[in-house]
């Protein structure tokens, strides 16, 4: 049947598939010579042209339906791969809610990592990796949880969450203080950031600081050896006496009058002592604080810090480190809970710095130091005993004091005036002269020295002077103005020279002409706090300054 159909038009082997090769085999079999033929041709030209248009519009409508089906199909979900429960299941949260999930065959199940994104089509199929997200929420640690959990929070507000690892983080080593970065689900660990970290922001450096080297303060280094190196050296008589060691210290007085000094000498004394008696290689840190550093104007971030502070204490006691927190200014964000610009944050402040203190039990694993110059500021709590246990006050020095100060900053290797030297016999002789000179200068009851006039209630009316008012930091102020007259002079000679007795006389002079300066105020009662003079029975107060001074001039309590 198929032979003689295929002879019938012209001999082909195969049936034709479209009406366009039906018509060429017609045309092929008709004669060359038939008028049909070419009838039959002009309508082969035009069902070529509408095959391909037809061709076309089909091509352009396959098109338009997949423009379609994309515009109109779901959007695909991200989420953040959790785990899997099996070889087949695979568990992910999407906007906050946890699915377990199948997973397109296409994709490596194994290879997908816990914190890593995911792409879930409308079924919750996971279709795709994305791997891990290059942003996020940014938070710190506040406790390590075992090898595989932390917990993070309780800032600005926000309540404390606990998060997973991601497998990239397993094997890192996490500080309490540390800051992470986590999954936009708040499920995930996913990385920590590189940082200077934050207890070295508080890090200061302590140097070879033996008692010896702060002048003085007899009475106070005394306090304090007694506190920290009696309960080391005879720790068995202490036991017996089953006495408690303090763990925090109070130092208090004028300004510059070496209460940092004293802390940091605690820190490196404190330290040496226990490496002698354990003969362990220890080091202290040092964590040098401002109050005013803490206070932040965001609720909970003040106490956030107070917790780290103590935290990085504690992790650095387990590194064998010996930490000592210093809290310069400690009435600024230790005050009495009064009203205030920041009633609220001392409110709060005050009882999670008692509780963090509460948590300590002895001076060996973490000491405490505040240092203040108004203590009467400082909340009671605070200063009990059982947190603050000892209360040594940092007096001003007197003239033997002074001495002793000037003495350890004008050492012997320092160059002096041959003169003085060859008038004197030695260097040593020469230097005491000095000190000798300056001494009197500058504890004189002369009338160039007079600085303040009181009255009191009862009528009396005291002067204090310029010794009244000398402190650590005002002698250390005169050498280095000392030295620098005798730099340029040697300067401009081009000569050997060296400090001179005009050299220290003029910049005591400059020194206390540059800070004769009583401040502006009317409470003045906390300015005679900070020169240690009782404001109760002063009724006015009238700064010294020579010819210049107004007679009118007077600041009346």
């Amino acid at each position: 049947m198929n032979e003689e159909r295929a002879s019938e038009y012209g001999g082909f082997g195969s049936e034709p598939s479209t009406p366009l090769e039906y018509l060429e085999r017609i045309i092929a079999s008709l004669p060359p010579g038939d008028p049909t033929r070419s009838e039959l041709i002009d309508l082969r030209s035009n069902f070529a042209e509408q095959e391909e248009i037809i061709s076309e519009a089909r091509h352009t409508i396959e098109k338009l339906d997949e423009v379609i089906k994309k515009v109109t199909s779901p959007a695909n979900r991200i989420g953040t791969y959790l785990g899997s429960p099996n070889k087949e299941t695979a568990q992910i949260v999407v906007g906050g809610s946890d699915y377990y999930c199948n997973v397109d065959p296409r994709i490596n199940l194994s290879r997908l990592k816990k914190g890593t994104r995911v792409l879930v089509n409308e079924a919750y199929v996971i279709v795709g990796d994305l791997g891990y997200d290059l942003s996020g929420p940014v938070t710190k640690i506040t406790e390590l949880l075992g090898s595989d959990r932390l917990r993070v929070g309780m800032e600005h507000g926000m309540q404390a969450v606990v998060l997973q690892r991601c497998q990239d983080l397993m094997k890192e080593t996490l500080k309490v203080g540390d800051e992470i970065r986590v999954d936009s689900n708040y499920r995930i660990a996913i990385e920590v950031l590189n940082q200077s970290k934050s207890e070295e922001y508080y890090l200061e450096t302590v140097p070879e600081l033996p008692w010896e080297k702060v002048g003085g303060q007899e009475e106070a280094l005394s306090a304090i050896k007694d506190a920290i190196e009696l309960p080391l050296l005879h720790s068995d008589l202490f036991a017996k006496f089953q006495h408690q060691t303090p763990k925090g210290f109070l130092l208090y007085g004028p300004p510059g009058c070496g209460k940092t000094l004293i802390g940091k000498a605690t820190a490196y004394n404190l330290t040496r002592q226990l490496k002698e008696k354990t003969g362990e290689d220890m080091q202290q840190f040092f964590m040098h604080i401002k109050g005013p550093e803490i206070l932040n104007m965001w609720v909970g971030e003040s106490e956030r810090m107070v917790r780290e502070i103590f935290a990085t204490a504690r992790e650095k006691r387990k590194e064998g480190f010996l930490p000592f927190v210093f809290i310069d200014e400690a009435e600024s964000i230790l005050g009495t809970r009064r009203a205030g610009r920041y009633s609220n944050v001392l409110s709060t402040l005050v009882p999670m710095f008692c509780t963090e203190m509460d948590g300590i039990e002895s001076l060996n694993e973490v000491v405490i130091i505040l240092a203040s110059n108004r203590a009467d500021l400082i909340d009671p709590a605070i200063l009990r005993p059982g947190r603050i246990d000892r209360k040594i006050k940092v007096d001003r020095p007197d003239r033997e004091a002074a001495r002793e100060i000037y003495r350890i900053y004008l050492s012997e290797d320092l160059p002096y005036d041959p003169e003085l030297i060859n008038r004197t016999g030695s260097v040593s002789q020469a230097v005491t002269h000095l000190i000798d000179k300056v001494i009197e200068a500058q504890f004189s009851r002369r009338d160039e020295n007079r600085f303040l006039d009181v009255i009191l209630r009862s009528g009396k009316r005291d002067t204090l002077y310029r010794g009244d008012l000398v402190s650590g930091a005002i002698i250390a102020s005169i050498v280095e103005r000392t030295k620098e007259l005798a730099i340029k002079r040697a300067i401009s000679s081009m000569q050997e020279e060296g400090i001179s007795e005009s050299d220290l006389l003029l910049s005591l002079s400059t020194e206390y002409s540059e800070n004769d300066i009583f401040p502006p105020t009317d409470i003045v009662e906390d300015w005679l706090k900070l020169i240690d003079y009782d404001s109760e029975n002063v009724v006015k107060v009238s700064p010294v300054r020579g010819n210049e001074r107004p007679a009118g001039e007077s600041h009346v309590i």
